[in-house]
């Protein structure tokens, strides 16, 4: 391995970086720094995993290639974020402790444009900024780029992602052709290979490990837990490593700030870190965490791309991310400059998938975690009380003059009640939580099996009756009462109706077996608000309760056989369309009635073929607002009995209304009595 010195590094960037602890180059450095410093050199993308030092890669070149003679900006460093916009910033800074006249500036949102302003006019020969505040200062006139020989985008793939695109065109529209760029990412993505093909002229690719490789000190491990005992998770496996200095990456903002709340309300020395906080706040908790004043940043993957925090042992991951590159740069916050880290994966059964998905894609194997015992987590505890105590380094001089005092009031106590009382004050917490805790349920396999069996019931009929698939939804403003008011009016007899499944285009209802051919026979043809309705059975089952073989499942095209679909059934002619004056609206016809030749005499002497009849046992998939959108005649057919009378209390229902009518008629009444006499006493007054 090559020394910073045999790279060319300058003797006064040397003497810097080894005041910072740089004793050999990392691969990535000792690839691209030689690279760079020759002259004539490329554009470039280089491609390593975070924490193999990409930032003195590409920092170190920078500096040392920059004229501090002239005042022009000569670099210019993107970031997708503030704090790495920061950090860049800061560990130039570093490197250049001993080359005066040197500066360096940093833009970003979140902050006093005004002393950015400042700073900026001061003179700036390398700029590191935000495409959102570089751009904004650009519109004002203050920043130009016409000077930039080199323009360097550190996190590539996450700008992209980002949706700053546009921004980067608008940018790098506004630099000098013969610039030349840089690119460094920790995977390669499609839009990084787009945008290298774009704006990339003759790149040499510099390509550290395997392409999209995970790190290689870092051990992958997950845990199967149910969805809703994901928080429990989390806190044994904090409580199971006692020295733990982690992040813990969630999905999104809010769920971002609601475990950083649990976490710091159970005790736990945590914070969170994500974009609804304001600039002052994210440096603030950044700062604690770097200076280990916190033990756990709750974080988004946007908040913490491209921190670059020592010795940190875990990152978990309360949710997996979409996207791999994401889990890649989750994991890479750990296990840097050589050292082991571990990536902690809480999972659900819904997410078993992912692992394996990202196994493949990053070359590691995952190793399945067996939840700690409350006994195995107090174990752990107590041993760090008794490390703790071990290495506390006693200065006899502090306490010399405390210690008689000390000694009198404790002499009525042994050794042993002192060590007891001292570990149930530092330890005694945890006892009493695991001692009374149930166990988290370990999900294995059958247990996954058993989820895929209750979601494949889900969509079965329960015994005795038969799944119906009808051509109406959500989109078609129906609701559950509506297909119950259908089959009353339409199928002869008292028919019970089992669960109700509402879709968008389409929807599912249970009924007995034996009710399946009238069913289909008075239910095919109806007109519901001007749609012609199908109904078909979607699903049979056996005498035993086994499943038959099914029928052809009905396509949620087949309302809409314009898609180019073909249909399961013969589509019907047409009607003409009638004009809007020969149209009736809904309530002014009988809706879901048939008309057909013959069909009384089928069922002559029922009296309450068409009357509403009420379906017990029903079982409504519904949201909560579903009684929303109903009609006020909608509510009628409930209050009317078999022999079409009112039920008791819909007389009264209409009765209180007339009265508040006839109550709100009088009040109006009186009051315009009252205005009259009011208007009329002045003009008495004026005779």
């Amino acid at each position: 391995m090559s020394s910073f010195r045999e790279l060319g590094v300058s003797e006064r960037i040397l003497k810097a970086i080894e005041e910072l602890g740089f004793e050999q180059p990392m691969p990535v450095q000792e690839a691209v720094i030689p690279y760079l410093l020759e002259k004539g050199s490329g554009d470039v993308v280089a491609l390593a995993q975070t924490g193999t030092g990409k930032t003195a890669a590409y920092g170190i070149p920078v500096i040392q290639q920059t004229d501090v003679d002239s005042s022009e900006a000569q670099f210019l460093i993107l970031s997708p974020t503030r704090e790495l916009c920061v950090q860049i910033a800061s560990d130039l800074a570093d490197f250049s402790h001993y080359i005066e006249g040197l500066h360096v500036i940093p833009m970003y949102g979140g902050s006093s444009i005004e002393n950015q302003i400042r700073n900026f006019k001061r003179g700036a020969h390398v700029i590191v900024a935000t495409p959102g505040r570089l751009i904004d200062l650009m519109e004002r006139g203050v920043v130009s780029l016409d000077t930039i020989r080199t323009v360097i985008l550190d996190e590539a793939d996450e700008m992209l992602n980002m949706g700053f695109s546009e921004d980067l065109e608008k940018i790098l529209s506004s630099v000098p052709v013969e610039r030349k760029m840089l690119m460094f990412s920790a995977t390669m993505s499609k839009e990084i290979q787009a945008i290298s093909k774009k704006y990339l002229h003759d790149a040499r690719e510099i390509v550290i490990g395997t392409r999209n490789e995970g790190a290689e000190n870092v051990e992958h491990v997950y845990y199967m837990v149910h969805a809703k005992d994901k928080y429990l998770a989390l806190k044994r496996i904090v409580d199971y490593y006692p020295s733990i200095y982690a992040i813990i990456f969630c999905r999104t903002r809010l769920e971002t700030q609601e475990i950083a709340d649990k976490l710091m309300q159970d005790g736990y020395n945590a914070d969170s870190l994500h974009g609804d906080l304001s600039q002052a706040q994210r440096d603030l908790t950044m700062n604690k965490f770097r200076k280990h004043q916190l033990q756990l940043l709750v974080a988004t993957d946007v908040a913490a791309r491209g921190l670059d925090v020592d010795n940190l042992t875990h990152v978990i991951n309360f949710g997996l991310p979409d996207d791999i590159e994401n889990y890649t740069h989750r994991s890479g916050r750990t296990g840097r400059a050589g050292k082991k880290g571990v990536s902690i994966s809480i999972v659900n059964l819904r997410e078993k998938g992912k692992i394996r998905f990202i196994e493949k894609a990053i070359g590691k194997t995952f190793v399945q975690g067996t939840m700690p015992t409350g006994t195995q987590i107090c174990e752990k505890q107590l041993y760090k009380v008794i490390d703790d105590l071990e290495r506390i380094q006693v200065n006899e001089d502090q306490i010399e003059g405390f210690l008689p005092e000390i000694f009198r009031r404790l002499d009525w106590m042994d050794k042993n009640d002192i060590i007891k009382r001292i570990v149930t004050r530092e330890f005694g917490r945890f006892v009493r939580y695991y001692q009374g805790a149930p166990e988290l349920e370990e999900v294995t396999r059958r247990d996954a099996d058993d989820e895929k069996r209750k979601k494949k019931d889900r969509h079965r009929a329960q015994k005795g009756y038969s799944r119906f698939f009808i051509n109406i939804g959500k989109k078609d403003h129906v609701q559950p009462v509506h297909i119950i008011e259908m089959l009353n009016r339409n199928v002869a007899g008292r028919v019970d109706v089992g669960r109700i499944d509402l879709m968008q285009t389409f929807s599912f209802f249970e009924c007995p077996e034996e009710y399946t051919e009238e069913i289909l026979a008075g239910m095919n043809g109806v007109n519901y608000k001007g749609r012609q309705v199908s109904v078909e059975v979607a699903e049979t089952r056996s005498a035993d309760g086994e499943d038959a073989a099914p029928r052809e499942k009905p396509s949620p095209h087949r309302e809409n056989p314009s898609r180019g679909r073909t249909p399961l059934r013969e589509e019907k002619p047409k009607k003409e369309k009638k004009s809007s004056r020969e149209v009736k609206s809904y309530r002014e016809e009988k809706p879901f009635v048939k008309e057909k030749a013959g069909r009384g005499s089928k069922s002559s002497g029922k009296t309450d073929r068409h009357s509403a009849q009420r379906a017990p046992q029903v079982q409504i998939a519904q949201d909560d607002d579903f009684w929303r959108d109903f009609e006020n005649e909608d509510w009628h057919q409930f209050f009317r009995s078999d022999n079409g009378k009112p039920r008791r209390g819909a007389g009264r229902t209409e009765e209180r209304a007339s009265k508040r009518k006839e109550k709100n008629r009088k009040e109006k009444k009186v009051n315009g009595r009252k205005a009259s006499r009011t208007v009329s006493k002045p003009s008495r007054k004026r005779r």
